[in-house]
């Protein structure tokens, strides 16, 4: 069977976010499904909820699961959403994870802080775009600078979704996850606040902080995010090897 890649995009953008990731998968024969989470990308007349995100990560690793080993790999608040999931009291057909820029715990002052900046940029002209699209203009390569945006921005269902994130218990999903695990962040990554906890709570999961990168390191560094990738990947064909 053919190992399959499941991918969960970040809060506000879509699942064009990991086009440099699919065409590098898909060119080695390998399954990658990028998906969109409710209110984003092609489903942004849906409204964002947590039992509909949960919801769509497990449709996507179930029928992934019927074809091969699944690769959950999440970004940001898909990152956030996927640990709750992987971390589950009765596991999903997940092989291996890696957790993108998400080693934080949304709550209290640092995810009010972050609503209200969030809130502060959709009152800007254009809802902040100019300063976004500035942003990712001189800090992305060519080969990822349109990815972001590419599927849509989901400006309305962003303070939706963060307020949603309040009531995830990520210290207990943490602990649960036994497949192997790997949290990567970049070096500016303002998530990284609870790097230490969650590598204390799973000692097994592998720590990987990408010098000089921001939080979207998938996309500033998607060769490097590629070459973390193939690491789960060989892990998990080792793994089968290994109980065959």
């Amino acid at each position: 069977m053919t190992p399959q890649v499941v991918f969960v995009h970040g809060i506000r953008t879509s699942a064009s976010m990991w086009r440099a990731q699919v065409e590098h998968l898909t060119a080695a024969g390998i399954g990658a499904h990028a998906l969109d989470l409710p209110g984003h990308g092609t489903r942004m007349n849906e409204t964002f909820t947590l039992d509909g995100a949960f919801e769509t990560i497990d449709r996507a690793v179930r029928d992934a699961a019927t074809r091969g080993p699944v690769l959950l790999v999440a970004h940001s608040m898909g990152g956030l959403l996927s640990i709750q999931y992987t971390g589950r009291e009765d596991p999903p057909p997940v092989d291996a994870f890696i957790a993108a820029s998400c080693t934080a715990i949304p709550r209290g002052p640092g995810l009010a802080i972050y609503r209200t900046l969030a809130r502060g940029f959709n009152r800007l002209p254009g809802r902040g775009q100019a300063l976004t699209d500035m942003v990712l203009d001189r800090t992305l390569p060519p080969e990822t600078r349109t990815d972001f945006g590419a599927g849509g921005y989901a400006y309305d269902m962003q303070d939706v979704a963060l307020r949603s994130l309040s009531v995830l218990d990520l210290v207990t999903a943490v602990a649960r996850i036994s497949v192997p695990t790997w949290f990567v962040n970049g070096q500016w990554d303002q998530l990284r606040s609870n790097e230490r906890l969650f590598t204390a709570l799973n000692p097994d999961a592998e720590l990987i902080v990408v010098p000089r990168t921001s939080h979207l390191v998938t996309a500033m560094r998607p060769r490097v995010f590629n070459a973390v990738i193939g690491l789960a990947l060989a892990t998990m064909e080792r793994a089968r090897s290994t109980s065959g």
